[in-house]
């Protein structure tokens, strides 16, 4: 029972991660991955990209557990 409820909640949390991810910001491109910028200044997340961030990482954190708990049941 319990482990059919941890393996739910996990799917859960990983169609959110998939909008959540989706829903970033993808204006920095590839380059951005190997330290290179366009623009050269350095951007703050702000408003609803900074809670789109912060909300993507406890997903994350979240999935984590759930999968730990998931191997441990």
């Amino acid at each position: 029972m319990i482990k059919s409820i941890v393996a739910v909640a996990q799917l859960v949390i990983a169609l959110a991660l998939i909008v959540l991810v989706l829903l970033q910001e993808r204006s920095s491109g590839l380059s951005g991955v190997f330290g290179g910028s366009e623009g050269g200044f350095y951007a703050t997340r702000r408003g609803l990209e900074k809670i789109l961030f912060y909300t993507t990482i406890a997903c994350v954190a979240l999935f984590v557990v759930l999968s730990l708990t998931n191997l441990v049941i």
